[in-house]
């Protein structure tokens, strides 16, 4: 059993060094929980809606295992703490939305994914900030073989499709959604965001964890509503919008083999990729001459 704990948790927009604080201090808070994981949103170390700032305060990976090992010493915490942590990345004069898995107290980052879809519609301004990353791919954690995407990232099922044919039992999906829609008791995105975690989750057999931000940046309110679903696609602990949060779950791999047994749907599709690659690769280039 691997303990999770999902941080819904409120960052202070530009300040690196006080949302460490922040986060330090919630994991004090949940210290007596024993977690094996600990998962954050989409850019908690600055806030979401940096635009121009991002030049300022986006780190290099080796400047966040920095900050990040600090933290982790002044904790004195007992063994080892695995990070899902997002923040604005830089490599040389390129700038990245990324999202770090760390293994604090053993092996440093594992891995970093840089996030594919940018948003650049309605309130969204990514890609003109932002590049692209440019792989999907899951890795192998100290407790299994795992995956992140980052928000939109998630909601193209292709990206999870990938993940769990690269062996992925895992997926952490940390994000930043401003509310919108408010016709229902919640905001249509939050449910919007519910019912996809359970659609991917059950239709891959793997579990996913999706941690949400929350605060108010330039009268956009982070909708919150974090999750942990299991890989029969239920709900196993959520959060509601708006509002602080710690979710605790354990998660069990050993499971997901049956799991996948009674709804073999992602052996079909192994199975079946083959015949459908030359039709991906038709529509790809259709158009072309």
């Amino acid at each position: 059993m691997i303990r999770h704990v999902v941080l819904q948790i409120k960052p202070e927009k530009g300040n690196i060094q006080g949302n460490l604080e922040r986060l330090k201090k919630a994991l004090l808070d949940i210290r007596e929980e024993s977690p094996d994981v600990v998962v954050l949103p989409e850019s908690f170390l600055t806030a979401y809606f940096l635009q121009g700032g991002v030049r300022e305060l986006a780190l290099t990976q080796q400047e966040l295992f920095v900050r990040l090992s600090s933290m982790y010493q002044e904790l004195n915490w007992p063994g080892l703490l695995d990070l899902v942590i997002g923040f604005y990345e830089r490599e040389g004069g390129t700038f990245y939305n990324s999202c770090a898995y760390v293994e604090l107290g053993g092996r440093g980052i594992l891995h970093v994914h840089r996030k594919v879809f940018l948003p650049t519609y309605g309130v969204f301004d990514e890609e003109r900030y932002l590049s692209r990353g440019s792989r999907i791919q899951a890795f192998n954690s100290r407790f299994g073989r795992v995956g992140m995407l980052i928000c939109e990232d998630f909601w193209h099922t292709v990206t999870s499709t990938i993940i769990a044919l690269d062996g992925a039992q895992v997926v952490y999906v940390p994000s930043a959604s401003p509310a919108r829609g408010f016709a229902s008791q919640n905001p249509a995105n939050m449910e919007r965001w519910s019912a996809l975690a359970q659609a991917v989750a059950a239709e891959h057999g793997m579990y996913t964890l999706l941690s949400s931000l929350i605060g108010f940046e330039g009268g956009k309110g982070m909708v919150g509503g974090s999750l942990i679903v299991s890989p029969e696609g239920k709900i196993m602990v959520s959060a509601p919008a708006f509002e602080e949060a710690a979710l605790v779950a354990e998660i069990d791999l050993e499971r997901i083999p049956a799991v996948r047994y009674d709804n073999p749907l992602l052996a079909d599709l192994q199975g079946n990729l083959p015949s459908i690659l030359p039709d991906l690769n038709r529509v790809m280039h259709r158009g072309e001459k």
